[in-house]
């Protein structure tokens, strides 16, 4: 056997893949990608794939753009890694004061990490050691919101309500508060995201008058639960929970990992509602999805409850190994340059407002699909059993697998969260490219469900 061959059974020889269950890849075998390019991807047999999902969110403007392959190039040829205790890099600081001018008011420190699920560790525990070293021990709890999703790493399940990612390991985890989160398609008190005031809200009031002495913090998912289907609620929600934080001490952490940098139509979600949380956890787009990197920012008044005598004990001693990674860092600085001399807020406003009008007329008009919710270029459809009563269709046919595995079949990356599908794509996807993704999810989605 050449080596160049057999591709897909070298890989389940050895590989273990993420969020899968590796049977289905009996009949679904790994597509082995050899290059990308813009919106597109190619694998090793010539077949090319639009990537409408930006390979899991965080390729930002296209595979293998331009300006972010010459900056890691460049950064290669100076310096690939360096120690980041008592040692930085130009890099990591120019990024830091470039983040600094546009994350929300008051947050001004920037605590370096390689992964979402590791921000989140850092922020939760940054909260826990802040309370203790500010006076109030009894603040040990963390609240957050029923369907949340924050990471697969201990601490990071234990403030996430999904039983796919938790339930087992429920005798590992931290016992927290959660909160039941508002849900717009399936509403209890029949409004909608557009015209309501949020009387969900009352669950977390509830729980805050129960529990906000002994809590620590509450995380959340501004705007869009992403793992929980693309569920998205208004921004008033966010500036109630602001209010309540402010009023009862207990800290907000929002987990911008999925929805910053443009992902929800502004620079970060919480710019939407006016917002600045106490602790604010990216990652993702950060660095245009070329490389593993997150930051857990915070402001100058949690920071100086660390910042005393190395004999006191306050130190946040927490690391890793490629924290401010010089090419990382050179990615997102790429990023941001794009950000600053491109239009790419304008030709989003533009293009989002034409991909809802193009899937309401193409896909919404489908018998099973119950609602198209959108946030920026985020566009989710559910597929419901019945679009009257909004009843979900059968778990155990795994509808939404299968509309996704027609969709590769011709050529599209439209992956499932059970019965919904999505598209987030890349920020500069023109429309001839989200017009192909509409046909082609179309003709998987009828192949599936026959009208």
């Amino acid at each position: 056997m050449l080596m160049d061959e057999h591709y897909e059974e070298r890989d389940l020889k050895h590989i273990w893949h993420p969020a899968a269950q590796m049977k289905d890849y009996e009949e679904l075998p790994p597509i082995v990608a050899a290059r990308g390019r813009g919106a597109w991807l190619y694998d090793v047999h010539g077949k090319k794939y639009l990537d409408i999902i930006s390979s899991w969110w965080c390729n930002l403007f296209g595979h293998c753009n331009p300006i972010i392959n010459e900056a890691v190039k460049e950064q290669l040829d100076k310096l690939e890694h360096v120690i980041f205790a008592n040692f930085s890099n130009e890099a990591a600081i120019k990024l830091a004061e470039m983040l600094a001018q546009i994350v929300p008011k008051g947050l001004t420190k920037f605590h370096f990490n390689d992964n979402g699920s590791s921000a989140v560790e850092a922020a939760l525990k940054m909260c826990f050691q802040y309370h203790l070293q500010t006076g109030h021990p009894e603040r040990q709890k963390f609240m957050c919101l029923s369907e949340g999703y924050h990471g697969e790493t201990i601490g990071a399940l234990s403030v996430g309500s999904l039983d796919l990612y938790a339930k087992m390991y429920q005798p590992m985890m931290m016992q927290n508060i959660h909160v039941e989160a508002p849900d717009c398609y399936r509403c209890p008190f029949g409004k909608d995201r557009e015209h309501c005031s949020c009387e969900c809200f009352k669950y977390a009031e509830k729980a805050f008058e129960e529990h906000a002495k002994e809590t620590a913090a509450i995380i959340v998912e501004p705007l869009l639960q992403g793992s929980a289907g693309m569920r998205i609620y208004p921004p008033l929600y966010l500036k109630k929970l602001r209010e309540l934080c402010d009023r009862t001490g207990v800290l907000l952490i929002a987990d911008e990992i999925a929805t910053g940098f443009g992902r929800t139509g502004r620079m970060f979600a919480c710019d939407h509602a006016g917002i600045s949380p106490d602790i604010m956890t990216i990652s993702k787009g950060l660095t245009g999805g070329y490389l593993p990197m997150s930051i857990t920012v915070t402001t100058d008044k949690i920071y100086d409850a660390f910042y005393a005598d190395y004999s006191e004990g306050k130190a946040f001693v927490h690391s890793h190994t490629y924290a401010g990674n010089p090419l990382a860092c050179a990615a997102a600085l790429a990023v941001q340059h794009i950000f600053r001399t491109q239009p790419i807020f304008e030709n989003m406003t533009v293009n989002a407002k034409w991909l809802t009008k193009r899937m309401q007329d193409e896909i919404l008009t489908h018998p099973n699909v119950g609602e198209i919710r959108h946030i920026g270029l985020i566009h989710a459809f559910e597929l419901v059993a019945d679009k009257e009563t909004k009843k979900p269709l059968d778990p155990a046919k795994r509808t939404g697998y299968e509309v996704y595995r027609h969709a590769l079949a011709h050529g599209l990356l439209l992956r499932p969260i059970g019965d919904v599908l999505y598209f987030n794509p890349p920020l500069n996807i023109t429309q001839p490219e989200l017009d192909e993704a509409i046909r082609l999810a179309k003709l998987a989605l009828e192949e599936v469900l026959p009208k």
